[in-house]
């Protein structure tokens, strides 16, 4: 009980510290509050990337995060946090940033050892499938139910299990095979039907299980442990049925003595089997184990191949005649190797639901979930059959009518809410000829994202870093947002206010002396060379390059005007009209061909547009950032900010 008492005052002082910190405000911009804390923990996070020095102080740095704000508050005041677009990146994120504090729990590590564990087992079932689905009414749910307990019940005392599935089954094909899958392993069924398989011993009948596909009962009948994967080549010939040309099973045998002739499996692959897809592989099929090809009498033989590069005599299958080559057996991957290609599996699988409602048991039970009124004899009533073609239209429900249907937290979701939610999102809904079942489909997608951003919007109130990382990318979006709309859009498409900046300011575009030319750099003198001689002789850049570079790139050729201080230039070039000598620089060769030299003077509007747009810019920043400063009250607390100072400096 004290130890109780000790923890529960804690957490209230830890509580209240964390609160305290946050509400020092350190400035605020037309009367919202700018708390201390983001400002220490952007100042010591972007410090080092600060190049002028005067602002790596708190009062310089300050102003440019004081800019900062203001950007953003502009943002908002323009309504951009509104649009589709920004709605939609910001959503992304958020997704991708709280997944991490949404399956934080150990499920997830939990199924992926049981995959494991599974996968190295098989176990060979017969079952019986009684047809039911999820969206039946009861009456019929409860038929399908006694009718598979009733097999179930006669199976347990020893019936014949064959002849209860021609009795009772409703699968298609499932009298002539006895009921029997085969061999299978872990990802090869559906969850639940797997995990009563596998927990049923072998011999025995397994409790109902329901999918949903209906109801099963299973009957295991062996279980061996997973056969390693193998690679195997393959020479198959079909038996034709009409219009042979040849007989098969002498075909094979002909190809078979081939082979122990010496001749290359791989060469009669290509030319002889019928299995087009492996003969342009030489006949390789890809890596495979018991039970994936469906064929025991192909696997049987492929396994009892025991060194790489055996050769099986000839043996026939469903499909067709075979020789099969071995390549290679592989080892049983350790569970280190196979966990990252399990969690994608099951991420895939329908085991993710599990995740899922494990994840949405929690956020009910800590925002104290409660469920309203029952949503479906309301809606099967007033939502018409136009949803079946998904194309139902919304109108508001009436507050008299207009019921709870849950509560979490605080916030409490209507009927309303939820029609809303179903007009917009139906067009991605699977189609059902149920209309109840599209109901019923809608609301737990509803239920399921509801709850979701619940906690997702709490979560950053409730996690400080979490709060911190999402803020920062909200702004920064935001930022991207504001400046695009008044700073770069604008300085890249008005062409005219860009002429008249430029007219304006031409002397900040001069240039010295130039010249127009080619330049070559060759790996090797010898290119080098070959280039000079050929530039000598007035060849165009492009018949250069079409004799220099045939079977691979062996010069590089620069072409245009060029400044003298170019960065492509050689040390030591004196510009002079014709072909320079041979320059070495950073191990390559380069040579010049100077057409004419251009005298200093004023670059054309063309040959520095892209500057001309970067001055532009930063000129109609500097003027909106003037604005903004005349159009917000941003106002300093001189007590905060004189101790965040003596914090960051200690």
């Amino acid at each position: 009980m004290n130890k109780y008492i000790v923890s529960l005052v804690l957490l209230i002082v830890c509580s209240s510290l964390w609160a305290q910190k946050k509400k020092d405000i350190l400035l605020t911009i037309d009367g919202a509050p700018v708390y201390a804390s983001e400002f220490k923990r952007v100042y010591s996070k972007n410090l080092e990337l600060v190049q002028d020095d005067s602002q790596k102080s708190v009062d310089g740095y300050l102003e440019l995060f004081i800019d900062y704000k203001l950007k953003v508050a502009e943002a908002y005041k323009q309504k951009l946090n509104e649009t589709p677009e920004y709605k939609r990146e910001f959503k992304k994120y958020e997704d991708q940033l709280s997944r991490g504090y949404l399956y934080e729990d150990n499920l997830s590590e939990e199924l992926v050892k049981e995959a494991y564990e599974r996968g190295l087992e098989e176990v060979e079932a017969s079952h019986i499938l009684v047809r039911s689905s999820y969206n039946d009414l009861p009456k019929d749910t409860l038929k399908a139910y006694d009718k598979i307990k009733e097999a179930q019940v006669k199976a347990r005392k020893g019936e014949d299990f064959s002849a209860l599935v021609k009795e009772y089954s409703e699968e298609p094909g499932a009298a002539e095979r006895g009921g029997a899958l085969g061999y299978f392993s872990s990802f090869k069924m559906v969850y639940d039907f797997e995990t009563a398989a596998f927990n049923t011993p072998v011999g025995e009948i397994s409790d109902i299980v329901r999918t949903q596909f209906g109801y099963h009962i299973i009957k295991v009948t062996n279980r061996r442990k997973r056969a390693p994967q193998i690679s195997v080549s393959h020479i198959m010939i079909i038996e034709k049925k009409e219009n042979p040309t040849f007989n098969a099973e002498e075909r094979i045998n002909d190809l078979y003595a081939k082979i122990q002739q010496g001749e290359s499996f791989a060469s009669l692959a290509k030319q002889f089997s019928d299995d087009k897809g492996s003969a342009k592989k030489d006949g390789e099929l890809r890596a495979f184990t018991k039970g994936d090809l469906r064929s025991p009498e192909f696997e049987n033989e492929a396994y009892s191949l025991q060194n790489p590069g055996d050769v099986s005599k000839p043996v026939k299958s469903e499909f067709g005649w075979h020789i099969i080559k071995l390549n290679k057996r592989f080892p049983i991957p350790s569970f280190e190797d196979e966990k990252e290609s399990l969690l994608k599996q099951i991420e895939k699988s329908e085991r993710s639901k599990l995740i899922d409602d494990a994840v949405n048991n929690k956020i009910k039970t800590k925002y104290s979930f409660k469920k309203g009124v029952d949503f479906m004899p309301y809606f099967m009533e007033k939502v018409s059959d136009s949803i079946l073609k998904r194309d139902w239209h919304y109108a508001p429900i009436p507050s008299s009518e207009n019921k709870k249907l849950f509560t979490i937290g605080e916030t409490s979701y209507t009927f309303d809410d939820f029609a809303k939610y179903l007009e917009t999102q139906q067009k991605g809904m699977r189609a059902l000829s149920s209309k109840r079942a599209m109901l019923n489909d809608a609301y737990q997608a509803f239920e399921d994202t509801t709850i979701k951003d619940y906690f997702r919007k709490n979560l950053e109130k409730e996690n400080e870093k979490y709060g911190a990382t999402i803020n920062e990318y909200r702004d920064g979006l935001l930022i991207f947002d504001v400046m695009n709309e008044n700073i770069w859009g604008k300085a890249k498409k008005d062409t005219i206010a860009l002429k008249s900046y430029y007219d304006t300011h031409k002397d900040s575009y001069k240039t010295g002396e130039r010249i127009k030319g080619v330049i070559v750099s060759a790996p090797e003198k010898a290119l080098a060379e070959e280039a000079k001689k050929l530039m000598s002789q007035g060849i165009t850049s492009e018949a250069i390059k079409e004799k220099l570079n045939k079977d691979k790139v062996n010069v590089i050729i620069s072409e245009g005007l060029f400044e003298l201080d170019d960065r492509a230039l050689p040390a030591g070039f004196n510009p002079r009209e014709g072909v320079s000598e041979i320059f070495e620089k950073d191990a390559s060769f380069i040579v010049v061909s100077t057409v004419e030299i251009v005298p200093p003077g004023i670059k054309t509007f063309d040959e520095t547009k892209g500057r001309v747009i970067s001055d532009y810019q930063n000129y109609l920043e500097k003027t909106w950032m003037q604005e903004l400063h005349n159009n917000h009250t941003v106002e300093v607390n001189k007590k905060t900010l004189k101790k965040v100072k003596k914090e960051l400096k200690s």
